[in-house]
This record gives structure tokens, C-alpha cells and sequence, in this order.
């Protein structure tokens, strides 16, 4: 239902109010059209059962555009009074105090954000039930220019190498230039270790590719090379989620898929957007995903035994 400047959505027993569904939130690409608020409503509201899994019970950072693209961006952490009650908030501790970090659980929360011009959500890689014990792990495939091929191939490389530890591993594509290689936890071990152990795995890589792949933090030591970036795994930090929309002209989505992709010519970072993501999400291309975490001790046992 539209009325003037707004347009009232149903999602499960809630209303959500949609102001000015009309403004331009995301520019046209190329040939892609431009995104309106509204453009972003249905796409969230026909892609939620798909994206919720992963929101569900852990802290967010919104990359807010009240404006559009052109406009400020908002990096946000702390949950507004003005949200509504029945928006979950997750209070984690910080430096110095608390963060009530929003929680997005439901649909009507997945459309309220948007309508708050929330354009990409960030995750965390723990649970708002337990912040310091992560049940993800990601590996950042990080070109330092527009050749995929140079990603597709360490993907693979980390892929095989993550097989050999015995450890399931998904693929994502960001929306932006790279690829996320994520591993799923047990969340028996802290931010610490686990972050640790993702910069040996790091770091085992690009030893055996130097040519190719760096672990250098800072980008004057990069070079051409791709960087294998395990930095997201630590307290406080995020990752983008699954199926969230990228803030970059056309409406990139990041967009997880089946290893065999690697193999499609035309695959690439922004291969999915708003347009044909919800056509992707439908063939579920993480099945079993959430229940395959691991413990890192035998993985880390197996790859103290590769390094000698």
C-alpha cells in the first residue's frame, strides 16, 4: 500500500512504514538501471528467507545512505532510540563501555533497516549469545587490481589447501572486487586463536606462492600480488552478509555459490545483482552450510604436520 511520499509493507504480523520508496538510493552501471528504496524493499522482502539464516542472532554494522550514494555514509554500530521496540538490540562490550548493536532476526527488521537506507549489512562472525567464540571463519581474496583470474585461481589454491586440513569451506563472491572463502566453527575457541590459526593457513599460501599471493598488511608491500586478508577475524570486526547489497553503483549483491563456479567464465565479483540474485539465492548454494562447523585442533594438528 502507497500513500504520497510512503508505502506500507507486510511482513509476517508487522506493518513497515517505507518512506520516500521512490528516491534514488543506488546509480545506474553501465547498462543497469538505477535502484530506488523501493527497488530494495522487494528485493530484501523476496530474498529473506534466504539471507535471514545468517543474520539471525548476531550484532550488525550498517553501511547507511540516507542520501544515496552521492550523499554521506553512515557506518553504524549503536542502535538508535528512535528504533522501534521490537527491534532486537545485542549489547557487547567495547573499549570503555557497551555497543547495543542491532540484530536482525525477522523481515520486518530486514525492511525497517532498509528503509533507515541501510544499504549493506555487516556481520559479525559470532553470535550475540556468545560475542567472543566465533562460528565462522573468512578469508579475504583481495586483488590489488580488476584480474579476477588472479582470484579465481588463489580460491582454488585456498580451497585445496582447506580440503587437505579436512575442513568444509564455502565461496562467496563480495559485490566488490574479490571473493570470501568462509569456513564454518564449532565456536569452541576465541577470536584470538582462530585468528591465528587463519593467518598460518595465510600465510602457508602465500609461502608457497610468492609470486602471487601476499599476506602484507600494508599495501606498499603488496606489489601485483593478491592479498589473503584474515583481519575480519577478530572481536568487533565484520564481514559483508551473504546476499546483502553492495553500496557501488548497479546494485552488486554479494552472493554466495557453489565451488564448481569457479569454472564459469563469466563469473566475477559482481556477477550478482539485484536484478538475478534472487534467481541464485533459490538454489541454495550453501545446503548444510551452518551444520558442518568443525573444531580447529585437528586442522590446526594436520597443518603443523604440512609446514614441517
Amino acid at each position: 500500500m502507497s500513500d504520497g511520499g510512503s508505502r506500507t509493507v507486510r511482513a509476517g504480523r508487522r506493518r513497515v512504514e517505507i518512506r520516500r520508496p521512490d528516491k534514488v538510493l543506488l546509480p545506474g552501471d553501465g547498462d543497469a538501471r538505477a535502484y530506488t528504496k523501493g527497488d530494495l524493499v522487494d528485493y530484501h522482502r523476496a530474498v529473506a528467507r534466504h539471507m535471514l539464516p545468517h543474520l539471525r542472532g548476531r550484532p550488525l554494522m550498517l553501511d547507511r545512505r540516507p542520501d544515496g550514494l552521492g550523499g554521506p555514509a553512515f557506518m553504524q554500530k549503536n542502535t538508535p532510540d528512535s528504533y522501534p521496540d521490537w527491534i532486537r538490540r545485542a549489547e557487547v562490550v567495547k573499549e570503555g563501555g557497551t555497543v547495543a548493536h542491532t540484530v536482525c532476526d525477522d523481515t520486518a527488521t530486514l525492511l525497517y533497516l532498509v528503509d533507515q537506507a541501510s544499504v549493506t549489512l555487516h556481520r559479525w562472525l559470532s553470535r550475540a549469545d556468545d560475542v567472543d567464540r566465533p562460528d565462522r571463519l573468512v578469508f579475504d581474496l583481495d586483488p590489488s587490481g580488476d584480474d579476477f583470474g588472479t582470484v579465481r585461481e588463489a580460491a582454488r589454491q585456498l580451497g585445496e589447501l582447506l580440503g587437505e586440513l579436512a575442513l568444509p569451506s564455502a565461496l562467496m563472491t563480495t559485490g566488490s572486487r574479490g571473493l570470501h572463502v568462509i569456513v564454518p566453527l564449532g565456536g569452541g575457541e576465541d577470536f584470538d586463536a582462530v585468528r591465528e590459526f587463519a593467518r598460518e593457513v595465510a600465510d602457508t599460501l602465500a609461502d608457497a606462492h610468492p609470486d602471487r599471493l601476499t599476506t602484507a598488511a600494508r599495501k606498499k608491500d603488496r606489489g601485483d600480488r593478491l592479498y589473503l586478508d584474515v583481519g575480519r577475524n577478530a572481536y568487533a570486526q565484520t564481514a559483508v552478509a551473504p546476499w546483502t547489497v553492495r553500496a557501488l553503483p548497479g546494485a552488486p549483491v554479494a552472493t554466495p555459490i557453489t565451488w564448481d563456479r569457479l569454472d564459469d567464465p563469466e563469473l566475477h565479483a559482481r556477477r550478482w545483482t539485484v536484478e538475478n540474485a534472487v534467481e541464485q539465492a533459490a538454489t541454495n548454494p550453501w545446503a548444510g552450510l551452518s551444520r558442518k562447523g568443525r573444531s580447529l585442533a585437528p586442522a590446526r594438528r594436520r597443518l603443523a604436520a604440512l609446514r614441517g
